[in-house]
C-alpha cells in the first residue's frame, strides 16, 4: 500500500479539534505500548487504526483517551497505567529500546508489562541513576534544556586533580557546542595517584562530564550518576531498581513546571 502523506488537516481532525482532553493519536498509541511513535504514525497512515470504528489514515489526528474507542487491527488500545522506576544502571547496559548490535539494555532490568523507556541517557560505561517510565510528557520535560534539573555524578580520576582544574570546571569549559554552564565540584578524596570528586551540572550534553574533564587534563576511571534533583540511588544495589514514590513524581513535575 502506498504511503499517505501527513496532511495539514485530516477529515477526522476536522471534527476533532484539539482540546484539554485531546492528545495526538500517534502519541496515545505509543504511550499505550503499541510501538514507537514513528511506527505508530506508519500504522495510522497504512489504515490499521480506527477511532470510534472509523478508519483514521491521515495526520494530524487527535483523540480523547478517556472517551474515544481506539483500535489497532481490531484490538482495543487502552490507556496505559503511568509507571516510574529508578534504576541503578550497571556498566555495559545502554539506554535505548532498540539496538541492532544486540547489546544489553537498561529496560531489560525492569520487570513490568508496560512499554517503558529511559529518560535521557547514560553511556554504556557510565553507571548509576536513570529514570525509566512510560510517561512521555514528563520525560520530555525532564530532558528539556529549559528546566536545567541538576544532575550529580561521582567521578574517579586516574590522577590527582589540581586546584586549577577544579576552578576551570566550576567556571565552565569550552566544548564543540560552546561553553558549558558553571559546575559545582567537591573533592571527596585525593591522593598522590588518583582523585574522587563529586560534580553537579545542569546541562545534558552528550558525554558532557567526560569531555569537560578531558578538557582540563583529567582521565576518567569510573563515572556514576548519583542524583537527579534531590532524588538519589542510595540503598539501591547495582542492577536493582525501585518504583518512584508519588511524592518523588510530584517533585519532578514541580521542578519542570
Amino acid at each position: 500500500m502506498a504511503k499517505k502523506k501527513i496532511s495539514k488537516k485530516s477529515d477526522f481532525d476536522k471534527t476533532q479539534q484539539k482540546g484539554s482532553g485531546k492528545v495526538r493519536l500517534q502519541k496515545f498509541l505509543a504511550s499505550s505500548g503499541v510501538d514507537s511513535r514513528r511506527n505508530c504514525e506508519e500504522l495510522i497512515l497504512e489504515g490499521h487504526v480506527r477511532v470510534n470504528r472509523k478508519v483514521v489514515d491521515t495526520l494530524p489526528a487527535f483523540v480523547d483517551p478517556e472517551v474515544d474507542l481506539v483500535t489497532v487491527n481490531g484490538r482495543r488500545v487502552n490507556v496505559a497505567e503511568k509507571v516510574y522506576f529508578l534504576l541503578n544502571k550497571p556498566k555495559g547496559y545502554i539506554c535505548t529500546n532498540y539496538d541492532p548490535q544486540g547489546r544489553k539494555k537498561a529496560i531489560d532490568l525492569i520487570d513490568t508489562e508496560e512499554r517503558i523507556f529511559c529518560v535521557g541517557r547514560l553511556d554504556a560505561d557510565t553507571t548509576g541513576l536513570i529514570i525509566l517510565t512510560n510517561d512521555s510528557e514528563l520525560a520530555n520535560r525532564l530532558t528539556h534544556p529549559r528546566y536545567e534539573l541538576p544532575k550529580t555524578y561521582e567521578v574517579m580520576l586516574k590522577e590527582r586533580i589540581s586546584g586549577e582544574a577544579i576552578e576551570k570546571l566550576k567556571k565552565g569549559t569550552w566544548l564543540s557546542e560552546g561553553k558549558t554552564g558553571r559546575a559545582a565540584v567537591k573533592v571527596l578524596k585525593r591522593t598522590q595517584w588518583d582523585s574522587l570528586i563529586e560534580i553537579t551540572i545542569r546541562q545534558g550534553l552528550n558525554r558532557q562530564i567526560r569531555r569537560m574533564l578531558a578538557k582540563v587534563g583529567c582521565r576518567v576511571k569510573s563515572l556514576k550518576r548519583t542524583k537527579v534533583g534531590n532524588i538519589n540511588i542510595k540503598g539501591i544495589p547495582v542492577g536493582g531498581y525501585k518504583r518512584l514514590t508519588k511524592s518523588q513524581v510530584a517533585y519532578l513535575r514541580r521542578m519542570t513546571e
